[in-house]
């Protein structure tokens, strides 16, 4: 099974099989009124969440191939006419090409997986097969609901883990590494893999064991209680993430004294961006892509730059593109989004109270006698597409929204130039679409296209002085093939 809607900290979380509370106990009436509604035997539930998934695979498909028409220009839009080469235009709708049908490949891959959950009975057998194990191999003392969640999670990861390595191990060997961008071995990639897996393990334990208890003491009204515990777990995230986490998979170094350390920490005194410390990520361990981010509480700011963007980039722009991320901070943005993810959580839970006990879901799916929540879960999850087609739709609407804004921010800074060479730059280093069509740029593009934000910035054109031809070719050799 797919499950695309919610994830916390990265790990699955998961529900127990049964509520304590009678039922509908503490439950608002309208939630009650839908679970009503959505327990129906007549409800071909099997039937609905395969039509779901697999309209949302053709809708994606449809998009994708509007986008492949796209890439097949060979001159780049008015606004880039002089800043890139032919050379670099072609590089970069080749890589689009090729990311397009890998997506393409990709997505039916994962269709089939989904198809061959569903009808194979994948979810009841795994389900039976973690009570027996715990059944045979475990003291009494550990036999119950906790225990068998566990170890269905385990399995369930597992085969969803080794099921995606091919895809992975494709798209980081053959796609990524033929335009240059993968600076990863396969021991990285493999340690990479299992220190992902033990972190699952080590972080989800105690999160689904508390949730399973969470649930077990308030009944029907756990979305309320299982939000709190959400919005904790993402604030003890941000605490923990770069002291623990983030150490495991890359190093961070105290940025050293010269004009980028300089120009950053003006910026933050001029701006009043409580600013903690100045860091650079060897992101060059494992690709060639630039970035640079902020995180912390809001009291105390960390900002992190990557090695690749020091490297390819003068001082000022990479204060300029810093001036842009600091826009997001002095507008709210994250402010924003974090309210709203807090709302989008609650309502999930809430909506998900609603199939937390629906019998027909469960026999749809072969589950008679037993209804545990964590699969409702999974199922509930995909009985989303929907919404989350819509909701990504709106968000990325507004995370558009709010790139522009942070845009002017920068400008208003007086950092239009310098934020337009960075920009110009980057695209060229990464081999970024240069176009787009529009439905797809609104469905999948969190940000907007190069030639949209030139356009906002007043960008009059100009060739990119500072960009050595030596960086324009560095990420694409052995490029002169499509996929």
């Amino acid at each position: 099974m797919q499950t695309s809607f919610i994830t916390i900290l990265e790990v699955h979380l998961v529900l127990p099989s049964k509520l304590e509370a009678p039922a509908n106990s503490g439950h608002p009436w309208p939630l009650q009124q839908l679970a009503r509604f959505l327990d129906r035997p007549f409800i071909p539930w099997k039937n609905v969440l395969v039509g779901f998934s697999l309209g949302q695979f053709l809708l994606e498909g449809f998009l994708s191939l509007r986008q492949y028409k796209v890439l097949q220009r060979t001159k780049p839009p008015q606004v880039l006419a002089g800043e890139v080469s032919q050379k670099v235009f072609d590089q970069s709708q080749s890589y689009g090409r090729a990311k397009a049908k890998f997506g393409l490949v990709a997505g039916l891959y994962g269709q089939i997986q989904n198809l061959a959950f569903i009808y194979g009975d994948i979810l009841p057998k795994l389900w039976g097969v973690s009570g027996l194990l715990l059944a045979q191999y475990f003291p009494s003392r550990f036999q119950g609901e906790i225990s068998q969640t566990l170890l269905f999670v385990f399995g369930f990861n597992l085969i969803s883990t080794v099921l995606s390595l091919p895809i992975s191990y494709y798209n980081t060997f053959v796609l990524e590494e033929k335009f240059g961008f993968n600076k990863q071995t396969f021991s990285l990639w493999v340690t990479d893999l299992l220190k992902g897996q033990m972190l699952g393990i080590v972080l989800g334990t105690p999160i689904i064991s508390a949730v399973l208890k969470i649930i077990q003491k308030t009944g029907n009204s756990f979305f309320y209680y299982l939000w709190l515990f959400g919005v904790f777990l993402q604030i003890f995230a941000i605490t923990i993430y770069p002291i623990v986490i983030l150490p495991l998979f890359n190093k961070l170094s105290p940025l050293e004294p010269g004009a980028i350390k300089t120009g950053v920490e003006n910026l933050a005194k001029k701006l009043k961006f409580p600013l903690q410390e100045l860091h650079v990520i060897d992101g060059s361990k494992r690709s060639a892509h630039s970035n640079a981010y902020f995180y912390g509480l809001p009291w105390k700011k960390h900002i992190v730059i990557y090695d690749t963007l020091i490297e390819k980039s003068e001082p000022e722009e990479v204060v300029a593109v810093l001036s842009h991320e600091l826009g997001h901070w002095s507008l709210s943005h994250t402010t924003k989004l974090f309210g709203i993810a807090q709302f989008h959580m609650f309502y999930i839970f809430a909506l998900f109270s609603a199939f937390v006990s629906n019998k027909s879901l469960y026999q749809s799916f072969g589950f008679y006698s037993q209804q545990p929540i964590m699969i409702g879960f999974l199922l509930f999850s995909d009985a989303l597409a929907p919404m989350d087609a819509v909701v990504k739709l709106l968000m990325n609407i507004l995370s558009r929204k709010f790139e522009f804004e942070a845009d002017a921010f920068a400008v208003g800074l007086g950092y239009s130039e310098q934020l337009a060479q960075s920009l110009l730059k980057l695209q060229i280093q990464n081999l970024s679409t240069m176009d787009a069509d529009w439905m797809y740029a609104s469905y999948h593009y969190s940000h907007p296209i190069l030639s949209e934000r030139l356009k906002a910035l007043g960008w009059k054109g100009g060739k990119v002085t500072a960009l050595k031809e030596e960086d324009s070719e560095k990420p694409v050799k052995a490029a002169d093939r499509e996929l």
